[in-house]
């Protein structure tokens, strides 16, 4: 089984599941660039993973490494085609992801993505700590920030249909070097969701065993509070999982759909059933007890709640009719649940009073606290396949995110290989169910749940600003005049929507609002009326544009404010590092891969971005 040594030239065999499966170099992700790529995962050599001039040799290296300002200049006025994303880049994976889903797959596929851990574990951690029976109007906050993500998302990816999601919006509009920042968070977004949802499933596998959570738990003194429980469930879910990823989108996504449809079951089950306990005092006694600061505190959290529906993004390399497909499984899957989520809500709070409610499984311990076992055991159950779908969702986002990077080589080009059978990204899929493991296995879901709120806003708020680029900005139609005025806007919008977040987090008082909601009004009522749009969306658009994305910046700006400094801090540590990886290995490794498209004939390193990039 394990014939790896019938090696040629131009392509190894490789074991895939129980087949033996032959890439050529080019097949494993190499970017067409003719250096040699194994594509196995367990036999590897350098070139499978750098196979730029760069890092040929020391010499090489040491030479790119001079060239680091001209590099860098290059890589921030430069922006990629939406031909050169859905054609040139995906031709580097060689192989292609099969096209086999419907709308109606992406709706349960958003359903399954955004279900998890937000309703069925910060529901009660927030309610109890910030926001109490006032969550409902934390839900609806962050449940209309979320929308109008979805809404920009969605015209993107209706007219730039690859597996990049938001990282290939943003190459696009705002260039390189901002897409790769983009692209680090969207990772790290991706493996603290991942981590946080399957340590979730082991509280509520517990429960449904009639077990506490850290029964399951290995609780280790000689390690830093909050990294001590070690949780082996959160390890082998994800595994089995990947597996199922890793065999068939279309598989995946049946299995998907049929777990979806019995979690909403399990949804009209608790609703119904908690209602027939309702007691209004404990839903209008001390309705928001830390005011509306808890509310949006409580919002800024919840919106992890929301975080999936850019995994449906990714997707759109494999949906049959992405104009058509896309706009109705993203808004329809987010429409509902928003309802669900505030009906569900409401309900635990009329359930228990705030002050009781348990931050692990809230759901499952109210209905036990009011005689319901029965319904318990349901919802526990529902937690799981819950669970189990937002892992599934999650994962094949994760990695064909990864796959996009793979294949502008600012992560490794092998990375990028699709499989030729299942038509799925074999190589990235194991990465990241690694790195999802291995924060899974070690940290608190309270940490884990503030760190992926401020990565999704950040990437949001940068999908917004693509968006008015795209709409606005067009090189060598725009005129001088229309694109200063349309950057002196754009700048204005996004300086008065952090001033207002940062009065908020500094101040009790409302008086600063004024000049900030004015400016920011009136900035972007200047974008609607003295700048003429140089691009009308082709198959699906963002209606009242400027004015959608604007409020949509400002509004995550604005749940930014809410979160806490230690959050800044990490946010911030992690930006270094990646920016540390950026300057020493993808900058060098992207302008290599760029540089020899053009050699080729390509556009994509070429065309400059001028003033707008930066």
């Amino acid at each position: 089984m394990t014939k790896l040594a019938q090696e040629n030239n131009r392509g190894i065999y490789v074991l895939l599941g129980v087949e033996m499966v032959e890439i050529s170099s080019n097949e494993a992700g190499g970017g067409g660039d003719g250096k040699r790529s194994t594509g196995c995962f367990c036999l590897c050599k350098k070139e499978d993973f750098f196979p730029e001039e760069s890092f040929q040799s020391w010499g090489n290296y040491m030479k790119a490494l001079g060239e680091t300002k001209m590099r860098l200049r290059n890589r921030l006025t430069t922006r990629s085609s939406e031909d050169e994303e859905v054609n040139a880049m995906t031709e580097r994976s060689h192989n292609q992801m099969k096209k086999t889903l419907t709308w109606f797959d992406l709706i349960w596929f958003g359903f399954g993505a955004v279900f998890g851990a937000g309703i069925y574990v910060l529901t009660g951690l927030e309610a109890r700590r910030d926001a109490g029976p006032a969550i409902v109007i934390s839900f609806l906050i962050s449940g209309f920030s979320a929308m109008l993500c979805v809404f920009c998302y969605t015209e993107f990816a209706c007219e730039i249909p690859v597996a990049g999601g938001s990282f290939a919006f943003i190459r696009v509009e705002l260039g390189d070097f901002l897409a790769f920042i983009a692209a680090g968070n969207i990772l790290f977004e991706y493996i603290v969701g991942g981590a946080s949802v399957a340590r979730t499933w082991t509280s509520y596998f517990a429960t449904l065993l009639n077990y506490k959570p850290d029964d399951f738990r290995i609780h280790v003194r000689a390690l830093p509070e909050n990294y001590n429980h070690l949780d082996p469930l959160a390890v082998v879910i994800p595994i089995l999982i990947a597996v199922v990823a890793c065999l068939s989108t279309k598989g995946s996504s049946r299995f998907n759909s049929t777990a979806a449809m019995i979690n909403v079951a399990v949804i009209f089950l608790i609703i119904i059933a908690g209602l027939t306990k309702a007691n209004p005092e404990n839903f209008t006694t001390n309705f928001a007890p830390n005011g509306p600061r808890g509310v949006f505190t409580a919002s800024a959290v919840l919106f992890f709640s929301y975080i999936g529906f850019d995994a449906v993004s990714t997707m759109a390399e494999e949906t049959k009719n992405p104009g058509k497909d896309i706009p109705v499984g993203l808004l329809g899957s987010m429409s509902f649940i928003i309802c669900v989520y505030c009906a569900l809500s409401v309900t635990l709070c009329l359930m228990q009073s705030y002050t009781v409610i348990d931050v692990s499984a809230p759901y499952s311990m109210a209905f036990e606290a009011v005689g319901m076992k029965w319904v318990k055991i349901l919802v526990a159950i529902g937690a799981v396949i819950g669970m189990t779908t937002n892992l599934l969702a999650s994962l094949i986002g994760q990695a064909r995110y990864f796959t996009h990077i793979g294949r502008t080589h600012m992560a490794p080009p092998w990375l990028a290989a699709i499989h030729k059978k299942t038509g799925t990204p074999i190589h990235a899929t194991i990465v990241m169910t690694l790195a999802n493991c291995i924060v899974g296995f070690f940290t608190d879901l309270g940490i884990l749940s503030n760190l992926l709120s401020i990565a999704t806003l950040f990437i949001f708020t940068l999908v917004a600003i693509s968006l008015l680029v795209r709409r606005y900005y067009v090189q060598g139609e725009t005129s001088d005049s229309d694109r200063n005025k349309f950057i002196g806007f754009l700048v204005l919008i996004i300086l008065s929507s952090i001033a207002t977040s940062v009065y908020w987090a500094v101040s009790d008082g409302w008086i600063g609002y004024i000049p900030t909601v004015l400016i920011w009004f009136l900035s972007t009522l200047g974008l609607k009326l003295m700048v003429k749009q140089a691009r009308n969306p082709k198959l699906w658009g963002v209606p009242l544009v400027p004015w959608l994305p604007a409020v949509s910046i400002a509004m995550n700006m604005f749940l930014l404010g809410s979160l806490d400094a230690a959050s800044f801090i990490r946010f911030g540590v992690w930006t270094g590092i990646l920016l540390l990886y950026y300057f020493f290995v993808g900058l060098h490794a992207s302008y290599d891969s760029a540089m020899e498209e053009a050699d080729r004939g390509n556009v994509e390193a070429g065309q400059p971005v001028t003033a707008v990039s930066s």
